[in-house]
Order: structure tokens, then C-alpha cells, then sequence
């Protein structure tokens, strides 16, 4: 409706160009101007656009401006309320007036509660999407999670802290027909004794030395709100049920992230797979939230606030913080499987079928042992590429043949190096042979006896196949193949 020039000015947060192409008084450019460009509008045109503005601005969704000299009064919107598309279904979300396109600016209330922004797409795109009886929503906000697990669960719980937060998501689930049990409450408290098939959740995790908003400060202990609900999760998953959150974590001097997230792990007897998708200092990671805060770089307050949460970060041996993606899932299983990446390359979205997939194919590899898995047909995954090359020599004289790798050009893109033996090995499967027998060949092709090669094979097979190169075939079914993602 307004053009590709303006909506591109939109992105770059400029509402004239949205403004000068929607003054046709349509009912859809009233709404537009209302609630998307949030700018006041004339109560004629909002009354011809919705009915009822009246009762409107009684429950806090409007709020009248003023009225001018010639008696006419005009609206504002009191909430925003804008459009959210997934796959081919329209949304309507409302949320507080963010601090974007032509909403308030600066410091924001306590209670504010956040609209549609990237982390709440960032977990929309890695949740693994699968129909389940119920599933849970934790910290739902403004409910946008909500609206997701609307389309594939029977029923959706969607809790938070916030009182503002849970009126928000009411009127998100009303504005699109949708039934959601909301509940107060702190962590799991509000599903004491409950189980789920999918939980998720976007929660207050920034590591502060004080709480100041409740969309993004819990008021625990430097990481301990993603510990403790990553240790909790476990007790409210059904038999087969998948959490999936995004967190923080502390890179604290002596110790690996990988170790302190490990221990959050331990005890909950999931498969877990944790990636790592970004790394701030501790100067890059106060900024981001000082100004998230709508603190004023350059003010006596802003550096107040600044030098006492670095003082806050070295009392503590902090030198980074971590922030990522953690999914569990409750497979039942003496021997869970973890697995904590470092995966901060971009990745091909939505990653949750490849996140889905990676559980699938590491339930399936514990029951299979040796002598099936050299038995098994296996063949590439759709997208895996090997890659050979040079690269300069030593001192940088020349060129010289560089290390080949294995990358995917799907889902999580991950890659890695492999020596010729393996390449050979991925050029030989081709969905028709036994594993057994390409090994064989490739081993007398570089002159090996195959008892020498086989060993050390199965577990480098079985990496590829966990991470997705490789794909076994569906057990029972010849020539059909495991999903490539």
C-alpha cells in the first residue's frame, strides 16, 4: 500500500514517505497511519474505520489526543498493534509502543512489554514444529510464541511475571481468534506437576547487576535464570517432549563455556544440543543493553551505569558473554547425548527441521551398533558439498593444496575439515552399496588392510551421520531415506 520506496524507508525507522502515501482516508490507511506509523488520526475517519472507539479507548487501546479548534478530535493509539506473517497466515499482535517507528523514545516503563522483535523471531525459527497435546509458552510477553504453537498444539499455556504482559497476549489472542490459558507466575511455578510436548521459551536472560525492565532483567544471579531453567525444564517435559530456549551464559576466566553449560545439563537426563551464536565482551555487551535501556551515550548517568556493571563483571572473573540457542529433548535414555557448538557462521533459516533432525538421528544411531551401521546403504545428505582448494604457501610464497572440506549448504551450514581418506569415503556411498563394502575399497585404494581402517572409520561415519552429511535409511523400508534435515 505505501510503496516500495517508502516501506524500505520504514526499515531504515523513516515514517514521512509511509505518511505522504497514506492520506486517502481509506479505512486501511487510517488503521495504517493509527497503529503501524503510530500517528494520531481523526476520530471520523477511526469511527468509519472501527466502530467502536469508544469502548476502545475505555480498555487502554486508544487514547484520545485532542480536539482542535474546529471541534474535531483525534486518536492515538494507546498499544501497538501491527501484522505478523507466518508461512501463508496473517497475524495481529499488540505490545507496548516500542521504541521504533514513530513510538516513544528513550527510557521505557518497567512493566514495558516488548513487541515483535529479533530474539522472538529467532526462537519462531528454531522451534521444532511438530503437533503436540500441549505445550508451553514461559515468559510469553506479548504472545507472539503463543500464536505459533496455536497452529500445531491442542493446548497452548502461555505464563508470565508481568500482569501488562499477560493482558498483552489476551489481546493478541483475541485480536486472532485464538484460545490461550494464560497464567501468572515465576519459571514453572504456574505448571507445578504439569508436562508438555514442546516447551518454549524467550526469557529475561541479560546478566546485569540490576533488574530494571522485566522483559529482560530476572534479578537472579549473574546466569542463573537460563541454569535454572534448563535444570527444571526436564520435570515438565512428556515422554519425547522438546524445550527450546534462548540464552546467556558466562565466559568466566579458567573455566571453557562449554564446561558451565555442560554442568547445567548434567542432571537433566536429555539428549541437548547447545550453540553458541555470538560472543560480546564484556564493553560490547553493557552497551548493547544500556542502550536497549534507552540510555544516552555521552551522560553522567549512561557512564554511572556503565563503569558500575564492568566493576559487577570483574568481581565476578567475567571476560565474555555467550549468548545462543538450547534445545532438550526427553528421549528417555541411559546414555543422553550432549552436544555444545560453537556455531556463530550464518545459517539458513528456519534451522528448527535441522534441530528436529539432529534429535531424531541421534536416538536412532544409539540403536544401531557397529555391525549394522557397515551394513547400512547409507548416501550424502542433500546440500553437502566438498570442497578442495589452494592456499598460499609457507611465508606466503606459492600455493599448495589446502586442507578439503566438508560443508552443508543447508540448515545449520555446518563444516569441517576431512582428510582424502574421507573424501574418498563420501564419494563412495551412494545409497545402493553397504558402508561395509565402500570401506573395503577405499581402504585397498590407499593400500590399507580394511580391519585397519574400519575401526576408526565407524566413528567418523557416525559424526557425519549425527551431524547430518550422511543419512542412514529408514529402517524396515529398502530404499527410502531419513529426511535430509
Amino acid at each position: 500500500m505505501v510503496g516500495p520506496g517508502a516501506y524500505a524507508a520504514l526499515g531504515r525507522g523513516e515514517t514521512v514517505p509511509a505518511l505522504r502515501a497514506t492520506t486517502g482516508r481509506s479505512p486501511l490507511e487510517t488503521l495504517t497511519r493509527l497503529f503501524v506509523l503510530q500517528a494520531d488520526v481523526a476520530g471520523a475517519d477511526l469511527r468509519r474505520a472501527l466502530g467502536a472507539v469508544d469502548t476502545l479507548v475505555a480498555r487502554g487501546v486508544l487514547q484520545p489526543v485532542t480536539v482542535t479548534t474546529s471541534g474535531e478530535d483525534r486518536v492515538g493509539a494507546a498499544v501497538d498493534i501491527r501484522p505478523y506473517g507466518v508461512d501463508d497466515t496473517d497475524f495481529l499482535v499488540a505490545s507496548d509502543l516500542g521504541t521504533g517507528i514513530g513510538g516513544t523514545r528513550g527510557p521505557v516503563r518497567r512493566d514495558h512489554v516488548l513487541g515483535i522483535g529479533g530474539a522472538s523471531t529467532t526462537l519462531a525459527q528454531l522451534t521444532v514444529r511438530q503437533p503436540v497435546d500441549r505445550a508451553l509458552d514461559l515468559g510469553t510477553g506479548c504472545g507472539v510464541q503463543a500464536l505459533h504453537l496455536a497452529q500445531h498444539s491442542v493446548v497452548v499455556v502461555a505464563t508470565d511475571t508481568n500482569p501488562r504482559a499477560l493482558a498483552m497476549a489476551a489481546l493478541t489472542a483475541g485480536l486472532n481468534d485464538i484460545r490461550l490459558d494464560l497464567r501468572r507466575g515465576s519459571l514453572f511455578e504456574p505448571v507445578d506437576g504439569e508436562r508438555f510436548g514442546l516447551v518454549v521459551s524467550n526469557p529475561p536472560f541479560v546478566v546485569s547487576p540490576y533488574p530494571r525492565f522485566e522483559y529482560r532483567d530476572a534479578g537472579m544471579e549473574a546466569d542463573d535464570l537460563c541454569r535454572v531453567l534448563v535444570e527444571q525444564a526436564s520435570g515438565h517435559l512428556a515422554d519425547g517432549g522438546t524445550c527450546q530456549l534462548l540464552a546467556n551464559w558466562l565466559h568466566v576466566r579458567g573455566q571453557d563455556w562449554r564446561e558451565r553449560v555442560a554442568g547445567w545439563l548434567q542432571l537433566t537426563g536429555c539428549d541437548a544440543l547447545v550453540l553458541q551464536r555470538e560472543v560480546l565482551d564484556p564493553m560490547q555487551y553493557v552497551e548493547t543493553w544500556l542502550r536497549d535501556g534507552g540510555d544516552e551515550p555521552g551522560t553522567p548517568p549512561y557512564a554511572r551505569a556503565y563503569d558500575a556493571w564492568l566493576d559487577w563483571f570483574e568481581g565476578r572473573g567475567v571476560e565474555a558473554v555467550g549468548m545462543g540457542w538450547i534445545s532438550l529433548r526427553a528421549a528417555g535414555s541411559a546414555r543422553p547425548r550432549t552436544q555444545l557448538e560453537d556455531l556463530r557462521h550464518p545459517v539458513v533459516q528456519p534451522v528448527g527441521p535441522d534441530i528436529g533432525a539432529w534429535f531424531d538421528r541421534v536416538d536412532r544411531l544409539r540403536r544401531v551398533d557397529d555391525r549394522e551401521l557397515l551394513g547400512a546403504a547409507v548416501r550424502l545428505a542433500r546440500g553437502v558439498r566438498v570442497e578442495t582448494g589452494s592456499a598460499p604457501g609457507p611465508g606466503g610464497h606459492g600455493l599448495e593444496p589446502a586442507e578439503p572440506q566438508v560443508r552443508q549448504t543447508t540448515g545449520l551450514c555446518r563444516s569441517g575439515a576431512i582428510d582424502p581418506v574421507g573424501v574418498a569415503v563420501l564419494a563412495g556411498v551412494d545409497g545402493e552399496r553397504p558402508l561395509g563394502q565402500v570401506l573395503e575399497e577405499v581402504a585397498r585404494g590407499y593400500g590399507m588392510a580394511p580391519e585397519d581402517l574400519l575401526p576408526a572409520a565407524s566413528g567418523a561415519v557416525r559424526t557425519l551421520l549425527e551431524e547430518g552429511f550422511l543419512l542412514l535409511p529408514e529402517p524396515g523400508h529398502g530404499g527410502s531415506w531419513t529426511t535430509d534435515r
